[in-house]
């Protein structure tokens, strides 16, 4: 097992959940629930989850598509959503 690589996705996976609002919903869920492991179990749980499906979906993406095409389509894809945020709403 690589542990640099282990290492690395904990500290990005780790930063990126930082405030999202999934944890505000586990935080609000806690505070109002009686059984706040419960809710700490479940979070863990649906976080684990996602992040296994991502992982073994990239990793299987990556066997048929080239790193260079994925990385442009990933780039691609956060121009997209920076525009569109960055663009007035003239609705």
């Amino acid at each position: 097992m690589d542990f640099q690589l282990l290492g690395l996705t904990f500290i990005t996976v780790f930063i990126a959940e930082i405030g999202d609002k999934s944890q505000l919903a586990a935080i609000a869920l806690g505070g109002s629930s009686q059984h706040p492991r419960a809710v700490f179990f479940g979070s863990v749980a649906a976080l684990l989850l996602a992040s296994s499906i991502g992982a073994l979906a990239g990793g299987e993406i990556g066997v048929f598509l080239p790193v260079k095409l994925l990385k442009g389509l990933a780039a691609f894809g956060f121009a997209l959503i920076a525009v569109q945020l960055l663009w007035p709403d003239r609705s």
